[in-house]
């Protein structure tokens, strides 16, 4: 379980591509290598994955083809960065919402509008994805919990403070790069269950 707060960047310092499987080593922030233990989950942008190896300064995770296929995980390149979060513990403060790291899809970033105190980005998701992004709702953007702006009919907008850019990997995105979103669970369930009543009462 993760609450979506980012606790630090980590930085991609090894990759290991074989058949249908990535092993990488991610470089994390001193004040996130307490107490790590082989089998352990960390959120990677998002990605729930499980740790397999691990040393003073870095941890390792084997990733499978169908997560490599579904994330942005199969994108990155040696020393790229990614969104890190320690699972949460019972007790823990939940400052954004309740994620499972397990991704939806991916989005496109179209648009950047950035001022001196705000970053507003846009974003395309796959059609059958949008009707569960509402204006106001919680979603998960590489790992990130964030309220959900402006809706139409395939994108949506996202507004960044700087505390934001500053301890995650958004600062450094562009126009045109992808990034991991996760729908919210609950959201999800009632669009699904809403849909299915009306399906069976109009019939």
């Amino acid at each position: 379980m993760f609450t979506g707060i980012v606790q630090g960047v980590g930085q991609i310092i090894d990759i290991n591509d074989q058949d249908k499987l990535r092993t990488y080593k991610v470089k994390l922030p001193s004040q996130l290598t307490q107490n790590i233990e082989i089998g352990a989950s960390i959120a990677n942008d998002g990605c729930c994955l499980t740790v397999t190896g691990f040393a003073d300064d870095w941890v390792s995770f084997d990733i499978m083809q169908e997560t490599l296929a579904l994330t942005t995980l199969g994108d990155k390149k040696l020393n790229d960065y990614v969104n890190i979060e320690r699972s949460a513990k019972y007790g823990d403060e939940v400052g954004g919402h309740i994620m499972s790291g397990h991704i939806s899809c991916s989005a496109t970033i179209v648009d950047i509008q950035k001022t001196a105190t705000n970053c507003q980005m846009q974003l395309t998701l796959p059609k059958q994805f949008i009707k569960y992004v509402l204006y106001k709702g919680f979603i998960g953007i590489d790992g990130a919990s964030l309220t959900v702006g402006e809706v139409d009919e395939n994108s949506f907008k996202i507004h960044l403070i700087p505390e934001t850019l500053a301890i995650t990997t958004f600062k450094h995105k562009k126009v045109g790069d992808k990034v991991n979103i996760e729908i919210d669970s609950q959201t999800q369930a009632i669009v699904d269950t809403v849909e299915r009543v009306l399906s069976t009462k109009f019939k």
